[in-house]
């Protein structure tokens, strides 16, 4: 006989074909629910991490991770103190940093946007994500921008058009009075970064934009700082910790930290909202199990007298419940992976792509997909305890009294 017997009969109730049709049915969507909510589960979590994944790599490319600032009452050198950055085992690169919120005005539009600047000899942040236009020309002329493809299509402007650069902060004297400076920029090259940065910051080669804040002394800029990683910020710190007591400093954490802060959020919401389709199909395990075993307790008084103890008892309705268990996450850790690895295909062939022809991020995390299977499988056996222990309960004298 199959080897333990508490596995053989538990096993043989679980694939019985014949039974009572309302428990088959509990059981089969007890499955189907378990299947479902992982497969959501699966691909909702996998979308959202590719969603945080882009975040982090395109938004945090485009930002410095931390910038130390120039004051009227500081003292920095910025050449100083960006060659002892440079010696630095978390810095990945260190340049001098140009940035004011200024207008930027077309015939048609005008919207508020964050200038950055970029210097030529230093590496160029959004160059790995050009969509139009060419770097090159941005470098070697005056007056050039880089403004990214949803601010384009904003302004109505493409690549040699010129746009209206205006500064509110900083002001000239003229015949009319004082003017917020102003400047027109040519568009030298369009971006796309597929993040936040992308609606509100823009960029221009940083000789003109010193000209235009009137910040002549090269030595006087502020510094910006790009980490090899932007969650690393407390090492960074530890590293450097006579830097916040000397200077003034800011990291993207404090600018862009509620944002990231939301998408986890949101992921965590998601999945717990998903993970209850889980629990809910757990509980149908119970139910099932805890009808089987009141319709069962005549076999279940024949297999005591047959030497069945308690224990074993317990383990049969226990097999069964977990072996639900095991298929329906089984199948919906197949079709999770299965629909999220091809998630733009499904909707690009049902019609459902809600996001303009873009395709959506798809990031597995291993740990993720783990930590879910692990928990369906052991919400799966918890929910066997208690109709397990109401078999073993069962006295067979008094089941089979009537008998």
């Amino acid at each position: 006989m199959f080897q333990p017997v508490s596995l053989f009969v538990g096993l043989r109730y679980a694939t019985a074909a014949k039974g009572n049709a309302f428990i088959s049915f509990i059981s089969f969507f007890s499955i189907a629910g378990i299947s479902l909510g992982l497969m959501s589960l699966i691909t909702v979590s996998s979308v959202m991490n590719g969603f945080e994944q882009t975040l982090k790599t395109a938004m945090l490319d485009l930002i410095p991770h931390v910038q130390v600032k120039q004051t009227a009452n500081s003292q920095l050198h910025s050449q100083s103190l960006m060659a002892e950055l440079k010696t630095k085992q978390q810095v990945k690169r260190v340049q001098p940093y140009l940035t004011s919120d200024v207008i930027l005005q077309t015939n048609k539009e005008l919207v508020g946007v964050r200038l950055q600047g970029v210097f030529e000899n230093y590496e160029n942040p959004v160059e790995h994500y050009i969509y139009n236009g060419s770097s090159e020309r941005f470098v070697s002329q005056k007056y050039q921008l880089m403004i990214s493809r949803y601010l384009a299509s904003k302004l109505s402007v493409g690549v040699g058009e010129e746009i209206r650069v205006i500064m509110p902060d900083v002001t000239s004297y003229t015949p009319l009075g004082r003017v917020p400076m102003q400047r027109l920029f040519r568009v030298a090259a369009i971006y796309d970064s597929n993040s936040e940065a992308d609606t509100s910051l823009a960029f221009a080669d940083g000789q003109s934009l010193a000209r235009l804040m009137r910040r002549s002394d090269s030595t006087q800029y502020d510094v910006s700082i790009t980490l090899h990683d932007a969650f690393s910020l407390s090492e960074f710190y530890e590293e450097m910790p006579n830097l916040k007591k000397q200077y003034v400093v800011d990291d993207w954490q404090s600018q862009q930290g509620t944002l990231f802060a939301a998408v986890a959020m949101e992921k965590r919401i998601m999945s717990l909202l998903l993970g209850l389709i889980v629990i809910v199909a757990i509980f149908n395990i119970l139910s099932a199990l805890s009808m089987m075993v009141r319709e069962k307790q005549g076999e279940v008084a024949i297999l005591q007298t047959l030497g069945f103890t308690p224990t074993m008892i317990g383990r049969v309705f226990m097999i069964q419940g977990l072996y639900n268990g095991l298929i329906g996450t089984g199948i919906g850790v197949f079709f999770g992976l299965v629909v999220a690895n091809n998630i733009n295909e499904i909707l690009e062939f049902t019609g459902l792509s809600l996001l303009g022809g873009a395709s959506l991020p798809v990031v597995f995390s291993t740990s993720g997909l783990l930590m879910m299977t692990l928990v369906s499988i052991a919400l799966s056996f918890i929910a066997t305890l208690y109709p397990a222990k109401k078999a073993a309960s069962v006295l067979p004298a008094e089941v089979l009294r009537y008998e």
